[in-house]
């Protein structure tokens, strides 16, 4: 749990010397800033109410708690309601600010957090600070975690029953036109020779149309196509 330790030096008739910590920080602690990913506020809204049907699909009959858990849900919503920039992704608050948030105990805040990580749904990077003593000797402070909402492809045990939207591509497109050489045949099985004529016409460039559309006119008038 803690980073480095230092140990008084022993004498004789003396009972061993304790180890202490110098920089009572957790041992993977980082110094480095650390990048937060914007997160928009309509998806973080959809990401809650995500959570709150992860939660519904993991609780089994007769139990509290489904894979979050109260205390999740309750973190998750202060987390995003209170505490996410969504433009920056910002999200480090302190465990006693988001249990006042939450209306809960920083130990449920914990226990929220636990079950969170452990589905999947939230991650954090525990952070330390260099700061320097009333006397200017370097020292280390742990800081607030630096928080991520995960995205649904990474919950575990979730089901996600809400297909995803077409492409923008798609929106108001229609179907491909068969060819015209397609659209000329359909015409000829209905009797319809000068549509069909006409349709081969549509597109100079279609050079197989274009000399099906000559053979059809020089049948049509009784002459040798050329």
């Amino acid at each position: 749990m803690l980073r480095l330790a230092y140990a008084l030096p022993s004498f004789p008739g003396f009972d061993s010397p304790k180890t202490y910590a110098a920089w009572p920080v957790w041992k993977d602690s980082t110094t480095q800033k650390v990048k937060f990913t914007p997160l928009p506020k309509k998806k973080a809204v959809r990401l809650y109410h995500k959570a709150r049907a992860f939660e519904r699909q993991t609780r089994q009959p007769g139990k509290q708690d489904g894979a979050l858990g109260r205390n999740g849900l309750l973190v998750l919503h202060a987390l995003i309601f209170d505490f996410l920039n969504y433009v920056s992704g910002k999200l480090d608050p302190a465990i006693e600010s988001i249990a006042r948030k939450a209306c809960v105990s920083d130990s449920s805040v914990k226990r929220g957090l636990a079950s969170l990580k452990r589905s999947g749904v939230l991650n954090w990077i525990r952070r330390a600070a260099e700061t320097h003593d009333e006397k200017g000797r370097f020292r280390l402070e742990q800081d607030t975690n630096a928080y991520g909402i995960l995205p649904v492809s990474q919950w575990r045990g979730f089901i996600d029953d809400e297909a995803p939207p077409p492409d923008p591509s798609s929106w108001g497109a229609t179907p491909p036109l068969p060819s015209l050489i397609d659209q000329a045949a359909e015409e000829m099985r209905h009797d319809a020779c000068k549509t069909a004529l006409a349709i081969l016409d549509t597109d100079p460039g279609d050079e197989l149309a274009a000399q099906l559309a000559s053979f059809g006119r020089a049948m049509q008038e009784g002459r040798k196509p050329q």
